[in-house]
């Protein structure tokens, strides 16, 4: 029997989000997930985590966030919209691919990030992924796997090539763009010593028709022994639709993981959660 890492993005992004990762952490329904540590009230959400008891050892990870509206924990952190927050995705891909954006700065940043982490659990991260999949970009990727490398020794870092890399833009973009960003994200991490999962699956359009129940199975299908299925539970309150676009989706996702579906789909696919 295979064993998979279902790992839930974005703790403490709102604290309907932050309670439902608890609420099926504690009913071990996930292996792990991965703190927001740049959120007003991350502080708070860590000691509830902290104090969550769990039917097995869970995971938890640094989501290294660097896109609005969130704001840098660094002063010097640029570029920056007028309010001082991150800019947006759109405009983070563009400056990165153009090899517009600061190695030292970007390096601060995470590891004011990871610091901020330290000091809230006490510990340092079991792994580090990137909040909108950041950590695959250029200058982003050098400056995650170099902190990873210098400072997280046995931490694994997420990349996000799927078993069966998708071949067809057309059918799977997303599929397609985050397979071939991790290409050389996965060659850069080996070259440095950092461990990487084997393979990811998890990402699908948040189009209004999407059906994470209906898709699960087919996340479960490729993934070898050790892959990761990303996942984005959580409850619907006035700071989750203030800070991000991804609300009813979660819903979905937080109904699937607590029903019965979520353990007759893994023993479907002969896999246990690790």
């Amino acid at each position: 029997m295979k064993r998979i890492r279902l790992v839930a993005d974005d703790f403490a992004l709102a604290p309907g989000v932050s309670a439902a990762i608890r609420d099926l952490a504690a009913a071990g329904r996930l292996s792990a997930t991965s703190v927001m540590t740049v959120v007003p009230g991350f502080r708070a959400e860590a000691a509830r985590l902290r104090d969550t008891v769990t039917p097995r050892p869970f995971g938890i990870g640094l989501h290294v966030t660097l896109t609005g509206p969130h704001h840098p924990l660094t002063v010097n952190f640029a570029p920056v919209t007028r309010s001082g927050a991150f800019p947006d995705l759109p405009t983070l891909m563009t400056l990165a691919f153009a090899g517009r954006l600061k190695p030292a700065v970007i390096r601060a940043e995470i590891e004011a990030q990871l610091d901020a982490f330290a000091i809230a659990f006490g510990r340092m991260p079991d792994h580090v992924d990137g909040h909108q999949h950041v950590q695959l970009l250029p200058t982003i990727r050098s400056a995650v796997l170099d902190v990873v490398s210098d400072r997280l020794h046995g931490a694994w870092v997420r990349q996000c090539g799927q078993a069966n890399a998708p071949r067809n833009l057309f059918r799977d973009p997303k599929g397609t763009v985050l397979a071939h960003l991790s290409r050389a994200f996965k060659s850069r991490a080996e070259t440095r010593g950092v461990r990487v999962n084997p393979a990811f699956a998890g990402a699908y359009l948040y189009q209004p028709e999407a059906d994470f129940a209906a898709l699960f199975p087919g996340f479960l299908e490729a993934l070898p022994d050790g892959g990761v299925v990303m996942c984005h539970p959580g409850h619907v309150d006035a700071e989750l639709v203030a800070r991000d676009p991804l609300t009813r989706h979660r819903e979905a996702e937080f109904a699937f993981l607590a029903s019965d579906r979520l353990p007759a789909a893994l023993a479907a696919a002969g896999a246990e959660l690790q």
